[in-house]
């Protein structure tokens, strides 16, 4: 197939359909965990949910950047514009995110910081050129896809002797948090037993490849089946991960083949590399504090490391009360168990991250599941 639409075709998706409903064995249950946001996304968008069998069920994983951010680093990046003065770039999504009392950097904006949305890590390098009397921090979030902007910022920074620029790093790495999911109890003690397999993210898998996830199977006995973002991508990959369980095989398997590899972008990894070095442990919202699971700026490029930059004070953060995020990220909650879901929490006023990001799983439930979701609301 070479066009978008030849992945979203009606009549390849009954023949998918009915294949995965004659391998499905309806004495047992399927529960895969699609790790990232995109993929939740494309779940709702396209009622793939609809398309399997009942016993087949996704279950929503952390993997949306902005949403498993928490508080206290949105309140350390808030502090930076407020009490620093800093000019302070993010993409769009992180500026609707809410910290600690509800307060966000858009709120902060209001107030009169220095807050600048960017598309790229590149334009953020060019308000520092355009603005040498000042100091610009972009805050760098996301997963292995978004950390080489990040580097190639980073570089070219220090390059062309840009003395004004530095990045407050945040990002994080994808197999350390399905590790973590799979040994943590205290997360929730059922949740690595109830879990048959995974979808692998598609963009992160672009950059590193299939190969770090081959541990994981092989340690968890749990099967990985990387998969596009197209409505056709998701159903093969569960009908791959279902064959898999029927087999009694753990293996990693590349649906995404026509952009994922085994080893993945190797110049990507070399300048990740060369910039950044592995944090012994990193706070995740909703999943606590990861080991090596985020990267920080390695010392010789210190001069481009904000938090080394600037003094960030010592807060005491907390999430939004009654948000269910946390528990929506791990899988254990869907968003119709969150009362806040479409009361006090909808897309115009948002109490956590799941609902402002637009790979969030509330976001999802509220763009294409709203009003099946409010009606099992109100009839429970």
């Amino acid at each position: 197939m070479k066009y978008v639409d030849e992945f979203r075709d009606r009549d390849l998706a009954r023949t998918l359909a009915a294949a995965i409903a004659a391998a499905a064995d309806p004495a047992r249950d399927y529960n895969f965990m699609e790790f990232c946001g995109g993929h939740t996304h494309a779940i709702f968008r396209y009622g793939v949910q609809d398309l399997v069998p009942a016993n087949v069920r996704f279950v929503h994983g952390p993997g949306c950047p902005v949403c498993i951010l928490p508080a206290r680093r949105l309140d350390d990046a808030i502090e930076l514009a407020e009490r620093h003065g800093v000019i302070l770039c993010s993409y769009g999504d992180m500026l609707r995110v809410p910290g600690t009392g509800r307060r966000s950097l858009l709120k902060a904006k209001a107030d009169g910081a220095d807050i600048r949305m960017v598309y790229s890590t590149l334009d953020a390098l060019d308000i520092a050129r355009a603005n040498p009397g000042r100091e610009v921090v972009f805050l760098g979030i996301g997963f292995e896809t978004t950390t080489p902007p990040s580097a190639v910022a980073i570089a070219q920074a220090q390059a062309e002797g840009i003395t004004n620029f530095s990045v407050f790093c945040n990002h994080v790495l994808t197999p350390p948090a399905i590790r973590h999911i799979l040994e943590a109890p205290e997360i929730d003690p059922s949740q690595a037993a109830r879990l048959d397999g995974f979808l692998g993210p598609s963009h992160v898998s672009a950059v590193i490849g299939s190969r770090p996830y081959e541990f994981l199977a092989a340690r968890y006995a749990k099967p990985v089946v990387i998969a596009g973002f197209e409505p056709l991508d998701v159903m093969q990959s569960v009908l791959m991960l279902i064959h898999q369980v029927n087999e009694g095989r753990v293996a990693v398997e590349n649906q995404y083949t026509r952009v994922v590899t085994r080893d993945g972008n190797a110049k990507a990894q070399e300048l990740v590399d060369r910039i950044f070095e592995l944090r012994p442990s990193f706070e995740w919202r909703g999943l606590g504090s990861v080991p090596e699971s985020a990267l920080a700026i390695r010392a010789e490029y210190a001069a481009f490391d904000a938090e080394k930059r600037f003094a960030l004070s010592e807060k005491q953060s907390r999430e939004t009360k009654s948000c269910e995020c946390p528990a929506i990220l791990r899988g254990v909650k869907k968003p119709k168990d969150c009362k806040l879901f479409g009361k006090a929490c909808t897309p115009e006023t948002p109490m956590g991250a799941c609902m402002v990001s637009s790979e969030g799983a509330c976001a999802a439930y509220w763009t294409y599941r709203r009003v099946e979701t409010l009606a099992e609301m109100a009839a429970e």
